[in-house]
């Protein structure tokens, strides 16, 4: 009788072992579902490249891909302790495919995250230099413009004193003649 009850638990472990390894892969497949589809990552709509950061930033949303991969794993590490897997190594390699494909998508996010706040401190900065290069070509075409009228005043000025020069010497040149 040991003989057929050994040969029953063989049975209920290698079942139990392919519930095991039913389970983990249903858990990387709700993963691999919770993750964002392609086209909502790649494709923006927005106004603005704060709109595009902000759509971005939600689309990296992975949403319970967290917690079923969580869930593989633990499946997984108490099977293969257990020694319930006869080939462990292409459920291993998923497991690790999906954590590195998820610490992606969250890295993509925090630098998205970081853009989304530094655009509009640019934005402002950018605004501000923009701001002081027109009032500084406004100051240099007021200070041209004061030159030139400067300019200007002393050029009437110098054609007033030629004037009054030419006149003065007319009339001394009349004074000669009438006195000769």
């Amino acid at each position: 009788m040991s003989s057929q009850s050994t040969l029953a638990d063989d049975d209920l472990f290698g079942e139990a072992a392919e519930e095991m390894r039913a389970d983990v892969e249903e858990h990387l497949d709700a993963a691999r579902s919770a993750l964002p589809a392609t086209d909502d990552v790649w494709d923006a709509e927005a106004d603005n490249v704060l709109g595009v950061l902000n759509g971005l930033r939600s689309s990296l949303d992975v949403g319970d891909a967290d917690d079923h991969l969580r869930q593989a794993k633990k499946t997984f590490i108490i099977g293969q302790r257990a020694e319930a897997f006869e080939d462990a190594d292409d459920l291993e390699e998923e497991i690790e495919s999906m954590t590195e494909l998820l610490d992606s998508i969250r890295e993509a996010g925090e630098l998205v995250g970081e853009l989304t706040s530094t655009m509009p401190q640019l934005r402002s900065q950018l605004q501000e230099a923009e701001d002081a290069a027109e009032a500084a070509a406004e100051d240099a075409d007021e200070e041209e413009t004061e030159e030139v009228d400067e300019a200007e005043a002393d050029a009437d000025e110098e054609e007033e004193e030629t004037e009054a020069d030419a006149d003065a010497d007319e009339e001394s040149a009349d004074e000669a003649e009438a006195d000769d």
